[in-house]
């Protein structure tokens, strides 16, 4: 299938894709959100696929959202890429395929929130996890269930209000990557001789029993959609993404 903002390869029980948006940092619009439902789409309907892998183009993961989709929703008063990153993030944790993202570089946002939907991830020594939303006026409300799922509320809490960047070993030690390397292939291969024995039912199955254990509702997503919505719509971060989209296209942490 083709792709307007990933790129895609099959090889043997793996689903390769990638992120390919290299001029806007990959930042997640609308079209590659309709994209990744449908790549996983894809997976989930092969009888040969056991994992879908996400990686990130011209050594970055993702920039999270695309601010100049934000603003167009906002105009709209529209919340459907929200809604659907979301569903996204939750279809992740109960897909009967195992999806692992492989982070080179930056994942900030979303970008963490992708990475911490999915059932394991591998970083390079160069990876680095932020969440800047509060730099914005904004609050992670769809990355956080996620995050707080894998690595308990402490890191997210600290991520949330400092806006610091989390390097990949400190990401390892507090359960966001589950291993770095110089070169995570390897990592991957050894996932996958054994995830390929794996009946997608037992997959599926398994990924249910898990979140019994630690659910995240529809209660969790109507709360962060709502919160999303009153703070898009404030003021303060129309002002921000403003700036951002306006001649100087000026950063919130610049002067």
């Amino acid at each position: 299938m083709a792709y307007d903002t990933l790129l895609s390869a099959t090889s043997r029980h793996t689903l390769t894709v990638t992120l390919h948006r290299p001029s806007r940092r990959n930042a997640l619009d609308d079209t590659m959100l309709g994209e990744l439902h449908a790549a996983l789409d894809a997976a989930e309907g092969s009888e040969d696929c056991r994992l879908l892998v996400l990686r990130g183009a011209g050594g970055v993961f993702c920039a999270g959202m695309d601010l100049e989709d934000a603003a167009h929703e906002i105009a709209l008063r529209s919340a459907s890429g929200r809604a659907r990153f979301f569903q996204l993030l939750r279809r992740f944790t109960m897909s009967s395929c195992v999806v692992v993202a492989i982070v080179d570089g930056r994942a900030d946002g979303g970008g963490v929130g992708l990475a911490a939907a999915c059932d394991f991830v591998f970083a390079s020594e160069c990876a680095r996890f932020a969440l800047p939303e509060a730099l914005w006026g904004l609050v992670p409300s769809s990355v956080l269930p996620f995050l707080v799922r894998r690595t308990g509320p402490r890191l997210a809490y600290a991520m949330m209000l400092s806006t610091l960047p989390v390097d990949a070993h400190k990401a390892e030690q507090v359960g966001l990557v589950d291993a770095v390397a110089e070169d995570p292939e390897p990592l991957l291969h050894k996932l996958a001789s054994r995830v390929t024995r794996i009946d997608p039912a037992t997959i599926a199955a398994a990924k249910r029993s898990f979140a019994r254990l630690a659910p995240i509702g529809d209660d969790i997503e109507a709360a962060a959609m709502s919160e999303l919505d009153e703070l898009l719509g404030s003021p303060l971060v129309k002002r921000a993404i403003t700036r951002l989209l306006g001649p100087r296209r000026s950063l919130p942490w610049e002067p």
